[in-house]
């Protein structure tokens, strides 16, 4: 699954130890996400779009292999 976390993080002016703060998680989770290394829980999603004012496929796409 393909994401613009690290876009949006900046775009707000995130930090990744602030987008892990807000989020409750640790940087290493942020860290993982942006590298597209780990998928989300259906709640870490929502959390996320809630916190950038977005919808959840504003920041996550899914691709068929």
């Amino acid at each position: 699954m393909k994401n613009n976390i690290k876009e949006m993080r900046v775009k707000h002016q995130l930090t990744q130890d602030d987008l892990a703060e807000r989020l409750e998680v640790s940087r290493q989770t942020i860290i993982s996400l942006e590298k597209e290394r780990y998928n989300p829980s259906i709640t870490l999603a929502f959390k996320l779009a809630r916190l950038f004012g977005c919808q959840i496929e504003d920041i996550f796409s899914y691709e068929e292999e």
